[in-house]
Order: C-alpha cells, then sequence, then structure tokens
C-alpha cells in the first residue's frame, strides 16, 4: 500500500525532506570548494517560507527552497567557505533529515495501520 504526501502533513515533511536534502548537497559542494580561488559559498533557505505557507493555511506545496550566496567576508584568495560553520551545518542538516526521514516513516506505519484497521 502506497500513501502519496497529498494532505498537508505529508506535503509539509516532504518539503521539509526536499530542503534539507538541497541543504546537503549545497554544503557538501561548499566544503568540497574550501581550497577553491574565488569560490563564492551558498546557503539554502526554505524554512521561513515553510512556516509562512503552514501559518496562512491551506499549505499545497508550493514552497520552493531557495540557494543564496552567504554573506561570510572574502578571504585573501577571494573564497568565503568558513569550514567550521559548514561542517557545523552539514552535521545539523543531516540530523534534521534523519528526523524528518523518521517522521515521514512514523506517519506510514500509522496510515497503514489505520486502513489495515477498517
Amino acid at each position: 500500500m502506497s500513501f502519496a504526501a497529498t494532505d498537508a502533513v505529508g506535503l509539509v515533511l516532504h518539503t521539509a525532506i526536499n530542503g534539507l536534502a538541497l541543504r546537503q548537497q549545497v554544503t557538501a559542494d561548499n566544503i568540497a570548494n574550501v581550497d577553491t580561488p574565488g569560490f563564492r559559498a551558498s546557503a539554502v533557505e526554505f524554512e521561513s517560507a515553510l512556516s509562512a505557507a503552514i501559518q496562512r493555511g491551506g499549505f499545497r506545496g508550493e514552497v520552493t527552497p531557495t540557494t543564496e550566496p552567504t554573506t561570510t567576508p572574502l578571504g585573501e584568495n577571494g573564497n568565503n567557505v568558513d569550514l567550521r560553520k559548514e561542517s557545523l551545518s552539514a552535521i545539523q542538516t543531516q540530523y534534521q533529515y534523519q528526523i524528518m526521514g523518521r517522521a515521514i516513516s512514523d506517519r506510514h506505519t500509522i496510515l497503514t495501520t489505520v486502513a489495515g484497521a477498517q
């Protein structure tokens, strides 16, 4: 039995995990380019837009994560990757991703159990 993310809760969970997946990719790219001259680090934002959409009500998955250049000052080689900041972001994002994955899995289990009990 498959449950698509078509209701508000499912859409919020899937929007969040997709935003976190993009953040993982961008953070990995930033870390990989820590020594690349002229490289400008980027950051992913989706939480504010997701929160605002939830507050408005009737969320239908219309939030798209955005990638913006960071405001970290440039180093001598024109690169602005802060390895400490990026490493912390990678750890935090991985933890959040695991939580969202668990929430999606638990939700699927609950829905499957309820559907089977009827």
